[in-house]
């Protein structure tokens, strides 16, 4: 189905109130951009939650409606939510589906993270090779392809444990890429957790696009009711990352690995210091600007 998306740039202060507002007229996705980046491969994007701390001191917010919202409608609705703000300042443009496809299949080629993992577009098809593990991926409106250093520190984590036959939580599921990756890689199972139903839904597609769906669960944060996992592992951000530190320790068995990305240079410390709490074996790697704090659950504490 096509979609109708409007793009706001505000600053890093303005972010929460105009993602609420987004939020309270129905946008059905909220993606955030740095909007200083001079070119396309430096605009990170992420979605997180409304409230949490934006990464850039300019932000573009690109909320999703369907097709047939009405566009005046909407500008006075943000208008008397937000006095403040410009009517010029709201763009508005039609993305088709098969825009989100092209931009896949022009942007997303194979990928290798670690000895053996693989990540293809759908419409690539890998080769006849018993000595890969693929992973076909359309990531929808959902972040999580691989490409952005966090996932792909992620990702070669997950191709250096050992999964056969064990259980995998990964939190801040997104596109579904961590857990069916587990899955493909010898995982038994897998629970995938998300506060953005889009994502539960792009989750789903490409868990049956990969043949994994009957062993990979979904749920929403107050979904969720499960045993502790063999693995975990959670890519969003460093804010959420150190709040959600207890909940974590409880979703992982004593001696479990556990890695979390989505940590941008000079936030690890804080973030070993709060998981030292509940965690063991703390070390850092990193990718770009980014970072991945991994570990074990403490045996007795």
């Amino acid at each position: 189905m096509p979609w109708l998306e409007l793009s706001l740039t505000v600053r890093a202060e303005q972010q929460p109130r105009v993602e609420e507002a987004l939020d309270d007229i129905g946008a059905l996705s909220i993606t955030l951009q740095d909007a200083d980046a001079e070119t396309p491969d430096e605009q990170a994007i992420f979605e997180p939650g409304v409230g949490e701390l934006p990464l850039w001191p300019t932000i573009t917010l690109n909320a999703l409606f369907e097709a047939e919202t009405d566009r005046r409608g909407l500008s006075e609705a943000l208008s008397e939510l937000l006095p403040w703000l410009e009517p010029d300042h709201m763009q508005f443009r039609d993305v088709a589906d098969e825009d989100w496809e092209r931009a896949w299949m022009d942007q997303f080629k194979p990928m290798v993270f670690g000895r053996r993992l693989w990540i293809y577009p759908w419409n690539i098809e890998p080769p006849a090779d018993e000595d890969i593990v693929v992973v076909r991926l359309d990531p929808g409106l959902a972040f999580g392809s691989g490409t952005h250093p966090t996932t792909a520190l992620c990702l070669a984590w997950l191709d250096g444990q050992d999964l056969a036959g064990k259980t995998v939580t990964d939190f801040g599921c997104g596109s579904g890429i961590l857990a069916i990756a587990a899955l493909k890689l010898g995982a038994a199972s897998a629970i995938g957790v998300d506060n953005d139903p889009q994502a539960i839904t792009a989750s789903a597609d490409n868990a049956e696009r990969n043949e994994v769906a009957d062993r990979l669960a979904l749920f929403l944060p107050d979904e969720l009711e499960a045993e502790p996992s063999d693995i975990f592992i959670a890519n969003i951000l460093a804010g959420p990352l150190g709040e959600l530190a207890p909940t974590f320790a409880k979703a992982a068995k004593p001696g479990a690995p556990f890695a979390i990305s989505g940590i941008l240079k000079g936030q690890q410390d804080e973030l070993l210091q709060r998981y030292a709490e509940w965690f063991d074996e703390l070390r850092v790697d990193t990718q770009e600007d980014w970072v991945r704090i991994s570990g074990r659950r403490a045996r007795t504490r």
